[in-house]
């Protein structure tokens, strides 16, 4: 009420903060950034991707909730979200397709989110917001073309080319994982036989290091991890290397070298000039990872393309999804309200 008495419609709560989220196989994220990308907030929890897409949407609007409150903010605050999504996206409707590692199907994350939250907001894959992150924010800043691959619980791909995710037409690409690299391989979870993340993925890399613990030639992981996949995790492979386990760092660059020629196939494709690695994976082992996929890719690609990129570890580590995520809502939503206008004025 105002000092005459009368009273008068409160302020408008300015929306600038945009919410980022990073939906993995493992684990799930959201931070709250100013309009810097600064984080004010953010709250971590365990993806249990097994519970379904409904135990699974209701653990997505808990952090971002926690995340919220950690910054001390209400949900009228938010210009946006922009949420990562480890599989295949229909970028225009915001639906997920389908989740290998998670089990999701046609579901329409955009929708349920907007209703809930009252903002705008944006589904992209979860490697194309953390490539996209490295580009606005880190390692790759301002490239012409970066491509980037990350090894973790599956292997995911994304490609920004000219300040642009590449995308099909409605659907996110660059599902790299989920390339056929030995046809007689074992069984991925998309239902294919022989996928690079079959063979060359963490879990990959931990189920063959966990059967070199059984059988006596891994002492060191076997002491601190037995043969629990669930045990043999990024940190625990780079300490079993560091610790002597010379079968692991072998089955560690084994894996990297897969990731390589995979690697120097996009480069004969799209002709990036950074090769960006990432994920917590490459993150425990970055030396390892930078040599054997940049010796491999230069090994794989045409003459002509050798020496015109370069390999580059991300270095926003756990937050180049989240990031990445809340930059491109950032950038879809403002491109959206500079439209908006002229489509008025020309109706």
């Amino acid at each position: 009420m105002s000092s005459n008495g009368k009273n008068e419609p409160e302020a408008a709560v300015e929306r600038d903060l945009w919410l980022g989220f990073d939906l993995g196989g493992t684990k799930m994220m959201a931070c709250v950034c100013d309009s810097e990308f600064r984080i004010l907030g953010r709250k971590r929890k365990a993806t249990k991707g097994h519970e379904g897409s409904e135990a699974g949407i209701d653990r997505v609007k808990q952090v971002i909730d926690r995340a919220l409150e950690e910054a001390e903010v209400t949900v009228e605050r938010l210009a946006g979200i922009g949420i990562g999504i480890p599989g295949p996206v229909d970028t225009e409707a915001g639906i997920v397709l389908e989740t290998p590692n998670l089990g999701w199907k046609n579901l329409p994350l955009r929708e349920i989110l907007e209703k809930q939250y009252g903002c705008p907001v944006v589904v992209l894959n979860d490697v194309d917001a953390g490539v996209y992150g490295e580009y606005r924010l880190g390692s790759a800043r301002d490239a012409r073309c970066v491509v980037g691959l990350f090894p973790g619980t599956g292997i995911g791909g994304g490609c920004v080319y000219h300040g642009e995710i590449l995308t099909g037409d409605r659907i996110s690409c660059f599902e790299v994982g989920h390339m056929r690299v030995q046809p007689d391989g074992p069984l991925c979870g998309c239902g294919q036989h022989g996928c690079l993340e079959a063979v060359a993925s963490r879990l990959a890399i931990s189920s063959a290091a966990a059967r070199a613990a059984y059988q006596g030639s891994a002492p060191h992981l076997k002491q601190i991890a037995g043969t629990d996949l669930s045990e043999i995790r990024s940190g625990v492979l780079a300490e079993s290397i560091r610790e002597g386990d010379v079968v692991v760092e072998q089955i560690v660059r084994e894996a990297a070298e897969k990731l390589g020629m995979a690697a120097g196939w996009l480069v004969n494709l799209v002709g990036p000039d950074v090769l960006l690695l990432g994920g917590g994976l490459v993150e425990a082992l970055p030396g390892i990872y930078a040599d054997e996929v940049q010796r491999a890719a230069e090994a794989q690609v045409m003459p002509s393309f050798r020496g015109s990129f370069r390999v580059c570890v991300a270095n926003l580590g756990d937050f180049a999804a989240v990031k990445g995520a809340a930059a491109w809502a950032q950038k879809k939503v403002k491109e959206k309200e500079s439209v908006e206008p002229v489509v008025r004025r020309l109706a």
